[in-house]
């Protein structure tokens, strides 16, 4: 299975979305191929390029220390994720900003259950981030699936993959 290759996601003519080889690479590695494996998830950090509405995933957290992780649940510690977003926006001087969440599913295409989708909106409403949006991609044992959510109107979209680059793990 190849993982060095990028993904790009589209929500109609708005919004493209960028994961990044080393991203995907990552969060293939989480996946929950095995009945043991946990879930597992974090957040998504990146920019927004200029004069257009693209976005890059450039890194993600993964499993810290405090999270809880159960074959079926994934609970992040909001501080030592959070110390994460405050070193990242530092060191880039504003530029790597908090783009949303990730996490894994035990199935080979992955759905928002009613608890992501509920925790999802209260991100929209309560989470601070400098755009209209938020991404929430969901890495199944067989695809990533990626969602896009408007602050303003509280709607989440299920993107479209565009290129995947054959990269052997089939993604939609």
């Amino acid at each position: 299975m190849k993982k060095n290759h990028p993904l790009i996601f589209c929500s109609g003519d708005t919004v493209r979305l960028k994961l990044t080889a080393p991203v995907v690479t990552q969060m293939i590695a989480c996946c929950q191929n095995t009945a043991a494996k946990p879930e597992a998830g974090g957040i998504l950090l990146g920019r927004h390029l200029f004069d257009c509405t693209d976005v890059v995933v450039d890194k993600i957290t993964k499993p810290m220390k405090g999270d809880k992780q159960s074959r079926f649940r994934f609970f992040r510690d909001a501080y030592r994720h959070q110390q994460v977003i405050n070193t990242a926006w530092r060191d880039s001087e504003g530029t790597c900003n908090y783009l949303g969440e990730w996490h894994t599913h035990p199935e080979p295409e992955p759905t928002p259950s009613s608890i992501d989708l509920l925790n999802w909106r209260r991100r929209l409403l309560f989470d601070k981030f400098d755009s209209d949006g938020l991404f929430f991609v969901i890495v199944g044992t067989r695809i990533i699936s990626v969602w896009h959510g408007s602050k303003t109107w509280l709607h989440i979209q299920q993107m479209t993959c565009v290129s995947s680059d054959e990269i052997g793990y089939k993604v939609a």
